[in-house]
Protein backbone atom coordinates (compact mmCIF):
# COMPACT_ATOMS: atom_id res chain seq x y z
CA UNK A 1 0.00 0.00 0.00
CA UNK A 2 2.99 2.61 0.21
CA UNK A 3 3.71 4.98 3.58
CA UNK A 4 0.86 5.17 5.89
CA UNK A 5 0.78 8.91 5.35
CA UNK A 6 2.34 10.73 2.13
CA UNK A 7 2.18 13.87 0.03
CA UNK A 8 1.96 14.02 -3.59
CA UNK A 9 1.84 17.10 -5.80
CA UNK A 10 0.58 17.80 -9.09
CA UNK A 11 0.21 20.73 -11.55
CA UNK A 12 -2.90 21.69 -10.14
CA UNK A 13 -3.46 19.38 -6.55
CA UNK A 14 -2.12 18.25 -3.86
CA UNK A 15 -3.18 14.53 -2.87
CA UNK A 16 -2.68 13.49 0.85
CA UNK A 17 -2.96 10.05 1.61
CA UNK A 18 -3.94 8.71 5.27
CA UNK A 19 -3.78 4.99 5.88
CA UNK A 20 -7.21 3.70 3.64
CA UNK A 21 -7.77 6.45 2.39
CA UNK A 22 -6.71 9.59 0.31
CA UNK A 23 -7.79 13.29 0.11
CA UNK A 24 -7.30 15.55 -3.04
CA UNK A 25 -7.37 19.37 -2.81
CA UNK A 26 -7.03 21.81 -5.82
CA UNK A 27 -4.62 24.52 -6.23
CA UNK A 28 -5.63 27.72 -6.13
CA UNK A 29 -3.92 28.50 -9.34
CA UNK A 30 -4.84 29.57 -13.16
CA UNK A 31 -3.27 27.75 -15.44
CA UNK A 32 -4.96 29.40 -18.94
CA UNK A 33 -6.72 25.87 -19.66
CA UNK A 34 -8.04 25.21 -16.08
CA UNK A 35 -8.68 28.16 -13.25
CA UNK A 36 -9.07 27.18 -9.58
CA UNK A 37 -8.48 30.78 -8.44
CA UNK A 38 -11.88 30.96 -6.82
CA UNK A 39 -13.50 28.49 -3.62
CA UNK A 40 -16.40 28.48 -5.84
CA UNK A 41 -14.72 26.97 -8.15
CA UNK A 42 -12.75 24.42 -6.54
CA UNK A 43 -15.74 23.03 -4.91
CA UNK A 44 -17.22 22.40 -8.09
CA UNK A 45 -14.30 20.73 -10.04
CA UNK A 46 -14.08 18.66 -6.82
CA UNK A 47 -17.99 18.08 -7.35
CA UNK A 48 -17.60 17.29 -10.85
CA UNK A 49 -14.76 14.64 -10.27
CA UNK A 50 -16.59 12.56 -7.83
CA UNK A 51 -19.39 12.24 -10.65
CA UNK A 52 -17.89 11.86 -13.32
CA UNK A 53 -15.60 9.22 -12.02
CA UNK A 54 -18.02 7.37 -10.08
CA UNK A 55 -19.08 5.87 -13.62
CA UNK A 56 -15.90 3.67 -14.00
CA UNK A 57 -15.37 3.53 -10.14
CA UNK A 58 -18.28 4.24 -7.65
CA UNK A 59 -16.86 2.54 -4.62
CA UNK A 60 -13.80 4.52 -4.92
CA UNK A 61 -14.73 8.45 -5.22
CA UNK A 62 -17.00 8.76 -1.67
CA UNK A 63 -17.48 11.94 -1.97
CA UNK A 64 -16.68 15.71 -1.36
CA UNK A 65 -15.57 17.02 2.12
CA UNK A 66 -15.58 20.44 3.52
CA UNK A 67 -12.98 22.07 5.43
CA UNK A 68 -13.95 24.04 7.64
CA UNK A 69 -12.74 27.67 8.82
CA UNK A 70 -12.23 29.50 12.37
CA UNK A 71 -15.55 30.82 11.97
CA UNK A 72 -17.23 27.44 11.03
CA UNK A 73 -17.95 28.04 7.77
CA UNK A 74 -16.24 26.39 4.69
CA UNK A 75 -12.85 27.54 3.31
CA UNK A 76 -12.01 24.69 1.15
CA UNK A 77 -13.18 21.50 -0.41
CA UNK A 78 -11.18 17.86 -0.58
CA UNK A 79 -12.18 14.75 -2.95
CA UNK A 80 -12.77 12.20 -0.44
CA UNK A 81 -11.52 8.69 -1.90
CA UNK A 82 -10.27 4.88 -1.57
CA UNK A 83 -7.05 4.44 -1.35
CA UNK A 84 -5.63 1.82 -3.96
CA UNK A 85 -2.85 -0.75 -3.65
CA UNK A 86 0.11 0.90 -5.04
CA UNK A 87 1.06 -2.37 -6.40
CA UNK A 88 -1.82 -2.93 -8.63
CA UNK A 89 -1.54 0.16 -10.44
CA UNK A 90 -1.97 -1.40 -14.18
CA UNK A 91 1.59 0.38 -15.32
CA UNK A 92 3.64 -0.89 -12.68
CA UNK A 93 2.15 -4.55 -13.41
CA UNK A 94 2.83 -3.93 -16.95
CA UNK A 95 6.50 -2.83 -16.43
CA UNK A 96 7.04 -5.40 -14.37
CA UNK A 97 5.88 -8.35 -16.97
CA UNK A 98 2.88 -9.37 -14.84
CA UNK A 99 0.00 -11.06 -16.39
CA UNK A 100 -2.69 -8.02 -16.65
CA UNK A 101 -4.69 -9.84 -20.05
CA UNK A 102 -7.63 -10.71 -17.61
CA UNK A 103 -7.92 -6.55 -16.33
CA UNK A 104 -7.17 -5.03 -19.81
CA UNK A 105 -10.45 -7.29 -21.37
CA UNK A 106 -12.19 -6.15 -18.28
CA UNK A 107 -11.08 -2.24 -19.12
CA UNK A 108 -12.38 -2.53 -22.67
CA UNK A 109 -15.73 -3.98 -21.47
CA UNK A 110 -16.04 -1.23 -19.19
CA UNK A 111 -15.32 1.49 -21.39
CA UNK A 112 -17.45 0.47 -23.85
CA UNK A 113 -20.07 0.06 -21.43
CA UNK A 114 -19.40 3.79 -20.35
CA UNK A 115 -19.71 4.73 -23.97
CA UNK A 116 -22.36 3.00 -25.22
CA UNK A 117 -24.75 4.79 -22.31
CA UNK A 118 -22.54 8.69 -22.34
CA UNK A 119 -24.39 11.68 -23.07
CA UNK A 120 -24.33 13.23 -26.48
CA UNK A 121 -24.96 16.52 -27.85
CA UNK A 122 -24.71 18.67 -30.63
CA UNK A 123 -21.85 20.78 -28.60
CA UNK A 124 -20.41 16.79 -28.13
CA UNK A 125 -20.69 15.90 -31.55
CA UNK A 126 -18.95 19.13 -32.74
CA UNK A 127 -15.31 17.78 -30.74
CA UNK A 128 -15.07 14.63 -32.89
CA UNK A 129 -15.19 16.61 -36.63
CA UNK A 130 -12.65 16.40 -38.62
CA UNK A 131 -12.38 19.95 -38.51
CA UNK A 132 -11.97 19.82 -34.50
CA UNK A 133 -9.43 17.23 -34.39
CA UNK A 134 -7.56 19.55 -37.61
CA UNK A 135 -7.36 22.71 -35.03
CA UNK A 136 -6.25 20.07 -32.25
CA UNK A 137 -3.40 18.86 -34.35
CA UNK A 138 -2.43 22.13 -35.64
CA UNK A 139 -2.26 23.90 -32.29
CA UNK A 140 0.09 21.05 -30.74
CA UNK A 141 2.51 21.17 -34.11
CA UNK A 142 2.33 25.29 -33.33
CA UNK A 143 3.12 24.72 -29.47
CA UNK A 144 6.28 22.31 -30.48
CA UNK A 145 7.82 24.93 -33.07
CA UNK A 146 7.30 27.90 -30.63
CA UNK A 147 9.36 26.84 -28.35
CA UNK A 148 13.23 27.85 -28.36
CA UNK A 149 14.81 24.48 -28.25
CA UNK A 150 12.16 22.11 -28.93
CA UNK A 151 13.29 17.87 -28.02
CA UNK A 152 12.17 16.33 -31.30
CA UNK A 153 13.83 18.18 -34.61
CA UNK A 154 12.18 20.17 -37.26
CA UNK A 155 12.19 17.48 -40.08
CA UNK A 156 10.55 14.65 -37.72
CA UNK A 157 7.56 17.27 -36.97
CA UNK A 158 6.91 18.61 -40.77
CA UNK A 159 6.73 14.50 -41.27
CA UNK A 160 4.12 14.04 -39.04
CA UNK A 161 2.54 17.04 -40.19
CA UNK A 162 2.30 15.94 -43.86
CA UNK A 163 0.87 12.23 -42.93
CA UNK A 164 -1.14 14.49 -40.00
CA UNK A 165 -2.61 16.42 -42.39
CA UNK A 166 -2.96 14.03 -45.56
CA UNK A 167 -5.28 11.64 -44.01
CA UNK A 168 -7.53 14.40 -42.60
CA UNK A 169 -7.65 15.59 -46.00
CA UNK A 170 -9.53 13.09 -46.96
CA UNK A 171 -11.25 11.81 -44.56
CA UNK A 172 -14.02 14.32 -43.68
CA UNK A 173 -16.93 11.68 -44.77
CA UNK A 174 -15.25 8.93 -42.19
CA UNK A 175 -16.06 11.81 -39.38
CA UNK A 176 -19.07 12.38 -40.03
CA UNK A 177 -20.13 8.90 -40.42
CA UNK A 178 -18.94 8.78 -37.19
CA UNK A 179 -20.79 11.13 -35.55
CA UNK A 180 -24.17 10.24 -37.17
CA UNK A 181 -23.43 6.58 -35.75
CA UNK A 182 -23.36 7.86 -32.46
CA UNK A 183 -19.56 7.35 -31.93
CA UNK A 184 -18.61 10.72 -30.44
CA UNK A 185 -19.20 10.68 -26.80
CA UNK A 186 -18.42 12.55 -23.09
CA UNK A 187 -15.61 9.91 -22.35
CA UNK A 188 -12.74 9.62 -20.30
CA UNK A 189 -10.54 11.95 -21.67
CA UNK A 190 -7.41 11.01 -19.67
CA UNK A 191 -7.16 6.93 -19.97
CA UNK A 192 -3.20 6.27 -18.48
CA UNK A 193 -2.22 3.16 -17.15
CA UNK A 194 -1.14 4.56 -14.38
CA UNK A 195 -4.53 5.40 -13.22
CA UNK A 196 -5.85 2.23 -13.46
CA UNK A 197 -5.71 -0.65 -10.45
CA UNK A 198 -6.36 -4.18 -11.34
CA UNK A 199 -7.94 -5.23 -8.16
CA UNK A 200 -9.02 -9.43 -7.42
CA UNK A 201 -13.07 -7.95 -7.74
CA UNK A 202 -12.13 -5.96 -10.94
CA UNK A 203 -10.43 -2.89 -12.87
CA UNK A 204 -10.61 1.06 -10.56
CA UNK A 205 -10.61 3.65 -13.51
CA UNK A 206 -9.66 6.70 -11.72
CA UNK A 207 -8.71 10.59 -12.47
CA UNK A 208 -11.07 11.43 -15.80
CA UNK A 209 -10.40 14.60 -17.39
CA UNK A 210 -13.17 16.72 -15.36
CA UNK A 211 -11.91 19.76 -16.08
CA UNK A 212 -13.26 20.99 -19.36
CA UNK A 213 -16.34 19.10 -20.79
CA UNK A 214 -14.89 20.02 -24.39
CA UNK A 215 -11.64 18.32 -23.72
CA UNK A 216 -13.73 14.91 -22.69
CA UNK A 217 -15.91 14.99 -25.48
CA UNK A 218 -14.39 13.05 -28.21
CA UNK A 219 -14.54 9.68 -30.69
CA UNK A 220 -14.66 6.86 -28.23
CA UNK A 221 -11.79 5.29 -29.98
CA UNK A 222 -10.06 8.38 -29.41
CA UNK A 223 -10.58 7.70 -25.67
CA UNK A 224 -9.30 4.32 -26.06
CA UNK A 225 -6.57 4.82 -28.27
CA UNK A 226 -5.24 6.95 -25.34
CA UNK A 227 -4.43 3.41 -23.00
CA UNK A 228 -3.46 1.75 -26.30
CA UNK A 229 -0.72 4.48 -26.83
CA UNK A 230 0.11 4.37 -22.90
CA UNK A 231 0.38 0.51 -23.00
CA UNK A 232 2.52 0.90 -26.17
CA UNK A 233 4.62 3.75 -24.65
CA UNK A 234 5.51 0.54 -21.58
CA UNK A 235 6.49 -1.17 -23.86
CA UNK A 236 3.62 -3.70 -24.34
CA UNK A 237 2.35 -2.96 -27.95
CA UNK A 238 0.62 -6.76 -28.55
CA UNK A 239 -1.67 -5.32 -25.33
CA UNK A 240 -2.13 -2.53 -26.70
CA UNK A 241 -3.23 -3.79 -29.82
CA UNK A 242 -5.46 -6.26 -28.07
CA UNK A 243 -7.07 -3.66 -25.90
CA UNK A 244 -8.46 -1.96 -28.82
CA UNK A 245 -9.44 -5.36 -30.67
CA UNK A 246 -11.59 -6.04 -27.60
CA UNK A 247 -12.97 -2.19 -27.31
CA UNK A 248 -14.05 -2.80 -30.92
CA UNK A 249 -15.57 -6.36 -30.10
CA UNK A 250 -17.44 -4.96 -26.95
CA UNK A 251 -18.67 -1.23 -28.50
CA UNK A 252 -19.76 -3.19 -31.85
CA UNK A 253 -17.08 -0.41 -34.09
CA UNK A 254 -16.30 -1.57 -37.39
CA UNK A 255 -13.80 1.40 -37.52
CA UNK A 256 -11.11 1.08 -39.91
CA UNK A 257 -7.75 0.27 -39.20
CA UNK A 258 -6.44 3.74 -40.36
CA UNK A 259 -8.26 5.23 -37.61
CA UNK A 260 -6.69 3.07 -34.93
CA UNK A 261 -3.38 4.48 -36.29
CA UNK A 262 -4.19 8.17 -36.62
CA UNK A 263 -6.06 8.15 -32.72
CA UNK A 264 -2.63 6.21 -31.04
CA UNK A 265 -0.84 8.59 -32.90
CA UNK A 266 -2.41 11.74 -32.21
CA UNK A 267 -2.06 11.13 -28.12
CA UNK A 268 1.36 10.03 -28.25
CA UNK A 269 1.94 13.54 -30.03
CA UNK A 270 0.27 15.25 -27.41
CA UNK A 271 2.56 13.34 -24.85
CA UNK A 272 5.68 14.33 -27.18
CA UNK A 273 4.55 17.81 -26.69
CA UNK A 274 4.19 17.82 -23.07
CA UNK A 275 7.07 16.20 -22.88
CA UNK A 276 8.51 18.89 -24.71
CA UNK A 277 7.29 21.69 -22.74
CA UNK A 278 9.29 19.64 -19.41
CA UNK A 279 12.56 19.74 -21.35
CA UNK A 280 12.01 23.53 -22.22
CA UNK A 281 11.28 24.17 -18.22
CA UNK A 282 14.74 22.12 -17.83
CA UNK A 283 14.09 18.70 -17.07
CA UNK A 284 16.58 16.70 -19.51
CA UNK A 285 15.34 13.11 -19.07
CA UNK A 286 12.29 14.48 -20.93
CA UNK A 287 14.32 15.27 -24.27
CA UNK A 288 14.13 11.32 -24.56
CA UNK A 289 10.97 10.45 -24.07
CA UNK A 290 9.86 13.59 -26.34
CA UNK A 291 11.72 11.77 -29.29
CA UNK A 292 10.71 8.65 -27.95
CA UNK A 293 6.92 9.66 -28.57
CA UNK A 294 7.49 11.65 -31.54
CA UNK A 295 8.84 8.22 -33.29
CA UNK A 296 5.38 6.63 -31.91
CA UNK A 297 3.43 9.25 -33.92
CA UNK A 298 5.18 8.71 -36.97
CA UNK A 299 5.41 4.89 -37.08
CA UNK A 300 1.36 4.89 -36.58
CA UNK A 301 0.74 7.55 -39.38
CA UNK A 302 2.72 5.61 -41.67
CA UNK A 303 1.28 2.33 -40.72
CA UNK A 304 -2.20 3.83 -41.06
CA UNK A 305 -1.80 6.04 -44.52
CA UNK A 306 -4.49 5.21 -46.41
CA UNK A 307 -3.74 3.33 -49.37
CA UNK A 308 -4.92 2.09 -52.96
CA UNK A 309 -3.38 -0.85 -54.31
CA UNK A 310 -3.74 -2.43 -57.59
CA UNK A 311 -2.84 -5.07 -57.91
CA UNK A 312 -2.42 -6.49 -62.08
CA UNK A 313 -1.49 -8.78 -64.84
CA UNK A 314 -2.40 -11.02 -67.33
CA UNK A 315 -4.64 -14.17 -67.15
CA UNK A 316 -2.60 -16.81 -64.68
CA UNK A 317 0.11 -14.54 -63.58
CA UNK A 318 -1.28 -15.39 -59.57
CA UNK A 319 -2.74 -12.01 -59.41
CA UNK A 320 -6.18 -12.60 -57.50
CA UNK A 321 -3.90 -15.16 -54.98
CA UNK A 322 -1.31 -12.15 -54.41
CA UNK A 323 -4.39 -9.78 -53.89
CA UNK A 324 -6.61 -12.01 -51.47
CA UNK A 325 -3.40 -12.41 -49.62
CA UNK A 326 -2.80 -8.82 -49.17
CA UNK A 327 -6.32 -8.10 -48.49
CA UNK A 328 -6.11 -11.15 -45.68
CA UNK A 329 -2.31 -10.00 -44.33
CA UNK A 330 -3.12 -6.19 -44.04
CA UNK A 331 -7.24 -6.44 -43.36
CA UNK A 332 -7.69 -4.43 -46.23
CA UNK A 333 -11.01 -5.06 -48.60
CA UNK A 334 -10.53 -6.70 -51.75
CA UNK A 335 -12.51 -5.73 -54.98
CA UNK A 336 -12.35 -8.16 -57.92
CA UNK A 337 -13.23 -6.75 -61.30
CA UNK A 338 -14.24 -10.40 -62.59
CA UNK A 339 -17.13 -10.23 -59.91
CA UNK A 340 -17.70 -5.91 -60.18
CA UNK A 341 -18.54 -7.27 -64.26
CA UNK A 342 -21.15 -10.16 -63.26
CA UNK A 343 -23.11 -8.17 -60.75
CA UNK A 344 -23.36 -5.18 -63.17
CA UNK A 345 -24.55 -7.48 -65.39
CA UNK A 346 -26.94 -9.84 -63.21
CA UNK A 347 -24.79 -12.80 -63.32
CA UNK A 348 -23.52 -14.89 -59.95
CA UNK A 349 -20.20 -14.72 -59.96
CA UNK A 350 -19.38 -18.44 -60.21
CA UNK A 351 -21.89 -18.00 -63.30
CA UNK A 352 -19.42 -18.75 -66.62
CA UNK A 353 -20.02 -16.26 -69.34
CA UNK A 354 -17.35 -17.01 -71.96
CA UNK A 355 -16.82 -14.87 -74.93
CA UNK A 356 -14.63 -14.22 -77.81
CA UNK A 357 -11.46 -11.34 -77.22
CA UNK A 358 -13.46 -8.14 -76.85
CA UNK A 359 -17.38 -9.64 -76.83
CA UNK A 360 -19.78 -10.37 -74.66
CA UNK A 361 -19.58 -9.17 -71.17
CA UNK A 362 -15.76 -8.61 -72.07
CA UNK A 363 -16.40 -5.91 -74.97
CA UNK A 364 -14.93 -2.39 -74.85
CA UNK A 365 -18.20 -1.08 -73.14
CA UNK A 366 -18.44 -3.44 -70.72
CA UNK A 367 -15.14 -3.30 -69.52
CA UNK A 368 -15.21 1.15 -69.08
CA UNK A 369 -18.52 0.66 -66.80
CA UNK A 370 -16.71 -2.67 -64.82
CA UNK A 371 -13.40 -0.53 -63.78
CA UNK A 372 -15.87 2.76 -63.48
CA UNK A 373 -17.72 0.86 -60.72
CA UNK A 374 -14.70 -0.62 -59.22
CA UNK A 375 -12.82 2.84 -58.86
CA UNK A 376 -16.24 5.02 -57.52
CA UNK A 377 -16.56 1.96 -54.49
CA UNK A 378 -12.73 2.12 -54.08
CA UNK A 379 -13.24 5.78 -53.95
CA UNK A 380 -16.21 5.35 -51.37
CA UNK A 381 -14.10 3.30 -49.47
CA UNK A 382 -10.69 5.53 -49.19
CA UNK A 383 -13.28 8.64 -48.06
CA UNK A 384 -13.80 6.13 -45.03
CA UNK A 385 -10.59 5.18 -43.99
CA UNK A 386 -10.55 2.20 -45.76
CA UNK A 387 -7.68 1.22 -47.64
CA UNK A 388 -8.58 -1.12 -50.81
CA UNK A 389 -7.25 -3.51 -53.00
CA UNK A 390 -8.29 -3.60 -56.56
CA UNK A 391 -7.65 -7.19 -58.07
CA UNK A 392 -8.27 -6.14 -62.13
CA UNK A 393 -5.59 -6.39 -64.84
CA UNK A 394 -4.86 -3.04 -65.32
CA UNK A 395 -3.90 -3.33 -68.89
CA UNK A 396 -5.12 -0.49 -70.15
CA UNK A 397 -2.78 2.69 -69.55
CA UNK A 398 -6.22 5.18 -69.28
CA UNK A 399 -7.82 2.93 -66.45
CA UNK A 400 -4.57 3.29 -64.53
CA UNK A 401 -4.46 7.06 -64.80
CA UNK A 402 -8.14 7.01 -63.53
CA UNK A 403 -7.67 5.29 -60.22
CA UNK A 404 -4.29 7.28 -59.92
CA UNK A 405 -7.01 10.45 -59.66
CA UNK A 406 -8.78 8.32 -57.42
CA UNK A 407 -5.55 8.57 -54.86
CA UNK A 408 -5.30 12.22 -55.59
CA UNK A 409 -9.00 13.26 -54.71
CA UNK A 410 -8.98 11.00 -51.69
CA UNK A 411 -5.52 12.48 -50.31
CA UNK A 412 -4.80 8.13 -50.65
CA UNK A 413 -1.30 6.66 -51.39
CA UNK A 414 -1.44 4.31 -54.34
CA UNK A 415 0.70 1.05 -54.96
CA UNK A 416 1.29 -0.74 -58.35
CA UNK A 417 1.34 -4.12 -59.08
CA UNK A 418 2.13 -6.18 -61.76
CA UNK A 419 2.09 -10.19 -61.13
CA UNK A 420 4.20 -11.53 -64.16
CA UNK A 421 5.23 -15.34 -63.96
CA UNK A 422 7.16 -17.60 -66.36
CA UNK A 423 4.85 -18.76 -69.72
CA UNK A 424 5.07 -22.05 -68.62
CA UNK A 425 3.25 -21.95 -65.13
CA UNK A 426 0.60 -19.20 -66.49
CA UNK A 427 0.02 -22.10 -69.21
CA UNK A 428 -0.47 -24.50 -66.64
CA UNK A 429 -2.46 -22.25 -64.23
CA UNK A 430 -4.91 -21.72 -66.74
CA UNK A 431 -5.15 -25.33 -67.81
CA UNK A 432 -6.10 -26.69 -64.30
CA UNK A 433 -8.68 -23.38 -63.57
CA UNK A 434 -11.75 -24.91 -63.37
CA UNK A 435 -15.20 -22.60 -61.91
CA UNK A 436 -14.45 -19.50 -60.30
CA UNK A 437 -15.39 -16.09 -61.55
CA UNK A 438 -12.67 -15.51 -64.26
CA UNK A 439 -13.64 -16.97 -67.57
CA UNK A 440 -10.30 -15.85 -69.63
CA UNK A 441 -8.83 -18.78 -71.01
CA UNK A 442 -5.15 -19.41 -72.92
CA UNK A 443 -6.75 -17.72 -76.13
CA UNK A 444 -7.53 -14.42 -74.59
CA UNK A 445 -4.63 -14.28 -72.62
CA UNK A 446 -2.30 -14.43 -75.27
CA UNK A 447 -5.16 -11.92 -76.96
CA UNK A 448 -4.57 -9.43 -74.16
CA UNK A 449 -0.95 -9.62 -74.45
CA UNK A 450 -0.59 -8.27 -77.40
CA UNK A 451 -2.72 -5.50 -76.53
CA UNK A 452 -1.09 -4.19 -73.05
CA UNK A 453 0.24 -0.82 -72.94
CA UNK A 454 3.44 -0.88 -70.70
CA UNK A 455 3.16 -0.33 -67.03
CA UNK A 456 6.57 1.42 -65.67
CA UNK A 457 5.50 2.88 -62.55
CA UNK A 458 4.32 -0.53 -61.04
CA UNK A 459 6.69 -2.91 -59.27
CA UNK A 460 6.50 -6.25 -60.90
CA UNK A 461 5.64 -9.66 -58.39
CA UNK A 462 7.12 -12.58 -59.46
CA UNK A 463 5.08 -15.32 -58.73
CA UNK A 464 6.44 -18.46 -60.33
CA UNK A 465 8.37 -18.96 -57.31
CA UNK A 466 5.61 -19.26 -54.80
CA UNK A 467 2.58 -17.13 -52.67
CA UNK A 468 5.17 -16.93 -49.87
CA UNK A 469 7.67 -15.14 -51.53
CA UNK A 470 5.52 -13.15 -53.57
CA UNK A 471 3.09 -11.99 -50.51
CA UNK A 472 6.51 -10.81 -49.24
CA UNK A 473 7.46 -9.16 -52.06
CA UNK A 474 4.16 -7.11 -52.36
CA UNK A 475 4.31 -6.29 -48.94
CA UNK A 476 7.46 -4.83 -49.11
CA UNK A 477 6.14 -2.83 -52.32
CA UNK A 478 3.62 -1.72 -50.38
CA UNK A 479 4.65 -0.49 -47.10
CA UNK A 480 8.46 -0.71 -46.55
CA UNK A 481 7.90 1.80 -43.97
CA UNK A 482 6.27 -0.98 -42.10
CA UNK A 483 9.51 -2.34 -41.08
CA UNK A 484 9.33 -0.49 -38.27
CA UNK A 485 5.41 -0.39 -37.47
CA UNK A 486 3.59 -1.07 -34.11
CA UNK A 487 1.19 -3.44 -34.84
CA UNK A 488 -0.80 -5.29 -37.63
CA UNK A 489 -4.31 -4.99 -37.39
CA UNK A 490 -6.67 -7.63 -38.77
CA UNK A 491 -10.14 -6.28 -39.08
CA UNK A 492 -11.69 -7.48 -35.70
CA UNK A 493 -15.18 -9.94 -35.79
CA UNK A 494 -17.52 -9.12 -33.94
CA UNK A 495 -18.80 -10.44 -31.29
CA UNK A 496 -21.48 -9.52 -28.57
CA UNK A 497 -19.89 -8.13 -25.52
Amino acid sequence: MGPWAEIRETHSAVVIFLGDHAYKVRKPVNLGFLDFTTREARQRVCRDEVELNRRLAPDVYEGVADVLGPDGRPCEHLVVMRRMPEERRLATMVRAGKPVEGCVRQIARMLASMHGSARHSPEIDRQGAEEALRARWTASFEQVRALPEPAVDADTVREIERLTLRFLDGRERLFATRIAEGRVVEGHGDLLAEDIFCLDDGPRILDCLEFDERLRSLDGLDDAAFLAMDLERLGAPRLAESFLHRYAEFSGDPSPPSLWHHYVAYRAFVRAKVACLRHWQGKAAAAWEARDLAGLTLRHLQAGAVTLVLVGGLPGTGKSTVAAAIGDWLGYPILNSDRVRKELACLAPEQPAPAPFGEGIYSQDWTRRTYHELLARAETLLRHGEPVVLDASWTDAGSRADAQEVARRTSSDIVELRCIAPPQVSAERLARRTGGVSDADQAIAAAMAARTAPWPGAAEIDTGSGPDQALDRALGAIHARWAGAPWRFRRPQMEPG
